[in-house]
């Protein structure tokens, strides 16, 4: 369980690691188009596909080790259960996001977001 206190302290932490996440995410995108377009790409071929699903899937397994749900990759959404007037809720980071501005009850999902 997070306080909201802990969830934003945690996103400052790993931020390093969430920018890691999106260009991997926009590399392996550019790769793959290219790759499916042309056969070919600046970025590299299939070793290289491998490479950045690897790195990809090592982050997504540093973030689920600090017990942080990933939701999304496209765009990175992280959610961080917590509570809220004595309710289990969830903490909630969306990429462009400056801070954990959010939450919502466990039960209604991205679409009960309220703000903080």
């Amino acid at each position: 369980m997070f306080t909201l206190a802990q969830a934003r302290h945690l996103v400052a932490t790993l931020r390093p690691r969430v920018d890691e996440l999106i260009r991997l995410r926009a590399d392996l995108a550019e790769l793959r188009a290219d790759l499916a377009a042309h056969g070919v790409s600046v970025l590299g071929g299939v070793a290289e596909v491998k490479a950045l699903e690897a790195r990809l899937h090592a982050v997504l397994e540093e973030l689920n080790s600090h017990d942080i749900q990933v939701k999304g990759i496209a765009p990175v959404l992280l959610d961080f259960p917590g509570e809220r007037d004595g309710r289990p809720v969830l903490w909630c980071w969306l990429e462009g996001d400056t801070d954990v501005r959010w939450y919502h009850r466990m039960e209604c999902g991205f679409a009960g977001r309220r703000p903080v």
